[in-house]
């Protein structure tokens, strides 16, 4: 077989590259909806797809999401919903109705069935949230939890329920996509936060993994904020975040896109 030629090589190294774009969520956890216009402007085409937080919610996020997809951007609605299934149904057919691509929220199976039911036959993928990235061993006894269960069994716990029931995909950790791709064979799409690249800082998050990693361990999409929303230059930023983890989709094999 011919050896590939310079232009077949870059090709294929695009490919890369955009499905890496793809799978880069950058979270506009912002406090004023200016921050967060100025930050998409700034990244321009380098990203395309973002996550809207309860930071947003109450002055304006849900208009500023509809603008995100009135510019062709994807829109993770990160609200987190926990509540009763009919309102919950109602909530989630709403955001199914205006484009939103991925939604969160907390919940028992009857929370979790309603969310199923109120997405329908739409393309809104719904994640339920396993155990924050914040949050360690400690934490989930101060919740009830027993002191013998560790955060990676309660995750599981919650992701096998989800995919009983129906739900896209959760969000977790890159420390548990490994695990939670072999339980559902593949099945539920793993979302992963707290991803930050080699040296930068922690902040407040415990579980922490670096893009390279979480692409490793089987995460589908990655969510990354402080590392290029407070980086010097942001758009220089993210084009590095999304080179590493082409360079990780390569080495594993993974041309096509996600989900």
């Amino acid at each position: 077989m011919a050896a590939a030629t310079s232009a077949e090589l870059r090709r294929t190294e695009s490919n890369f590259v955009e499905s890496a774009r793809e799978r880069l969520i950058v979270a506009l956890d912002f406090w004023t909806i200016e921050e967060a216009e100025k930050l998409v402007a700034e990244l321009g085409d380098e990203v395309t797809f973002y996550k809207v937080g309860i930071g947003l919610q109450l002055i304006g996020g849900d208009i500023f999401a509809k603008k995100l997809l009135n510019e062709g951007k994807r829109v993770f609605l990160d609200y987190k919903w926990c509540d009763i299934e009919e309102t919950i149904k109602n909530a989630v057919a709403q955001a199914a109705k205006i484009g939103i691509s991925f939604l969160s929220l907390h919940g028992v199976s009857g929370i979790l069935r309603g969310a199923v039911r109120g997405r329908g036959t739409s393309k809104l993928k719904i994640l339920c949230v396993t155990v924050l990235t914040s949050m360690d061993a400690e934490d989930i006894q101060e919740m009830g939890y027993p002191p013998t269960m560790t955060v990676e069994e309660l995750v599981i716990h919650r992701a096998v329920k989800a995919m009983e029931i129906g739900v896209d995909g959760v969000i977790a950790s890159a420390l548990e996509a490994s695990k939670i791709k072999s339980l559902s064979s593949g099945k539920l799409m793993v979302v992963s936060p707290a991803i930050r690249p080699l040296g930068t800082p922690a902040d407040d998050q415990k579980r922490i993994a670096t893009p390279s990693m979480a692409i490793k361990a089987g995460a589908d999409y990655l969510v990354i904020g402080r590392p290029i929303t407070e980086a010097d230059n942001p758009r220089k930023a993210a084009h590095k975040i999304i080179v590493e983890m082409a360079d990780s989709m390569r080495e594993l094999g993974e041309g096509a896109s996600a989900h």
